[in-house]
């Protein structure tokens, strides 16, 4: 469909979440106009919409990353019913005893846990909330780190989920250095320039030689005044776990939280970074840790487990409504109108820095970063080699893009993931992100300029 209404969808989300404050609701009547174009006669609406929602729910992806959520709930709820938590907070707080010691911890942990950012998002994110509470730091603040860290690591280390994918699309497309596709993108990482920028922008955030901005200073300043670490209207209820687990120790023991994520993440390096094998083994060693240790008892392990999955019921609904939108996208053609409209910007020089601009904006507005790769790939690379631009800087840019997207997409996985981690709405941490991440968009844009008359 070549037409600006294939954009209609995207613009409701948009509109509609920041003027209700309901991702949930925003999602859906971005899903209903979609299906109201494409169904053709009123009638086929239902169809049309429902459609979409099944064929969201049969994809491999989706049941792929609906086990993680819900397995990564269960594991979150072991570890908080079972006073692990508590123990490595009041561990950790003998180590960590500023704010700044805090953030900068965040930091450095988003750094280590840099295999995948589903992974990197829920476990820093879980880790370090209730530290970060106990030195009054506000969860958007908690939540913009621990977002704006895990992408962009992902990008900038060859270990990583995102280095294999992309690894992929470069020997795909023929872009190959000593005969394999990652070696070109070890090769490509130096002109990673959104995840190097994004990364130096948070720490220099941290240190405060970048101000507080937007909602942060917001939220900073009631901190101040009323000690409440929660976005206004956002404070979550009382966790009625801490109720009945008066017979947990007050210890200090931070193996009964460590252990479980060592093992997450050592069994997800060893399955080739598939999440889902690393974060079933996470729960399979806190079950029979708090077992054997007597830290939960058999039946109260098994409510924490079912209660850890309905804790994620938010974020598995968002899932399948994004995922949905996306698959409407495509049948709008909207990568095809976006890359339409800006090829004649495509030429020469200019490539690297319009492709990193393409596919930051297209990210952010659908929610599409992997497929959106795979789409933009085939058709920069080669315009690249044509106009005598170093496909290496091209394919740099186009994954600079979908971290960029990553970021700041109000239903990308990764700040639906982030933000559930903190406890926090999507929007929330979207408006949270956004000037700093704006910022380092636009030093990336300014390096892809010069990178790209330069090569």
């Amino acid at each position: 469909m070549d037409s600006p209404i294939t954009l209609l969808p995207v613009l409701c989300i948009l509109v509609v979440a920041i003027t209700t404050k309901r991702s949930l609701f925003a999602m859906l009547c971005g899903l209903c106009v979609a299906a109201l174009i494409l169904c053709g006669n009123i009638m086929n609406f239902p169809e049309s919409a429902f459609g979409y929602l099944y064929g969201s729910m049969s994809n491999e992806t989706l049941q792929w990353l609906i086990l993680v959520i819900a397995l990564f709930g269960m594991l979150i709820m072991l570890l908080e019913r079972s006073g692990a938590v508590l123990e490595f907070g009041r561990w950790a707080s003998k180590l960590l005893k500023t704010r700044r010691s805090v953030m900068l911890g965040t930091f450095a942990l988003g750094i280590i846990v840099f295999i995948d950012d589903y992974l990197n998002n829920l476990a820093v994110g879980t880790t370090m909330k209730g530290i970060s509470d106990a030195q009054k730091i506000p969860r958007t603040q908690l939540a913009y780190i621990v977002n704006s860290v895990a992408a962009p690591v992902c990008i900038l280390l060859p270990m990583s989920s995102w280095a294999a994918y992309f690894g992929g699309l470069f020997e795909e497309n023929g872009i190959t250095v000593n005969g394999t596709g990652l070696g070109a993108y070890i090769q490509s990482i130096p002109f990673m320039f959104y995840g190097w920028v994004a990364v130096l922008v948070v720490f220099l955030q941290i240190l405060g030689v970048i101000p507080k901005m937007g909602p942060i200073r917001k939220d900073w300043k009631r901190v101040e005044e009323t000690g409440k670490v929660f976005p206004e209207g956002e404070e979550p209820p009382a966790d009625e776990s801490e109720a009945d687990d008066s017979d947990k120790k007050s210890g200090a023991n931070p193996i009964y939280f460590l252990l479980p994520l060592v093992v997450m993440i050592a069994v997800t390096l060893l399955t080739g970074t598939d999440v889902l094998f690393g974060v079933t083994a996470g729960v399979a060693c806190a079950a029979i840790l708090f077992l054997v240790m007597r830290k939960l008892p058999f039946k109260r392990l098994l409510q924490a487990a079912f209660d850890g999955i309905v804790s994620m019921g938010f974020v598995l609904v968002l899932s399948v409504l994004a995922f949905a939108v996306q698959n409407a996208n495509i049948d709008l053609g909207l990568a095809d109108y976006v890359i339409k409209t800006v090829e004649p910007l495509m030429d020469g020089a200019l490539l690297p820095a319009v492709a990193f601009l393409v596919c930051a904006a297209y990210g952010y507005v659908t929610g599409s970063f992997w497929d959106m790769a795979v789409i933009v790939a085939p058709i920069v690379i080669p315009l690249a080699i044509a106009m005598d631009v170093s496909p290496i800087l091209a394919g740099a840019a186009v994954f600079s893009g979908a971290a960029f997207g990553s970021n700041t997409c109000l239903y990308g996985d990764g700040v639906i993931l982030c933000a559930q981690a903190c406890e926090i709405k999507p929007l929330s941490l979207m408006f949270a992100t956004l000037p700093y991440a704006l910022i380092s968009a636009g030093i990336s844009t300014i390096a892809f300029l010069i990178a790209g008359f330069a090569m």
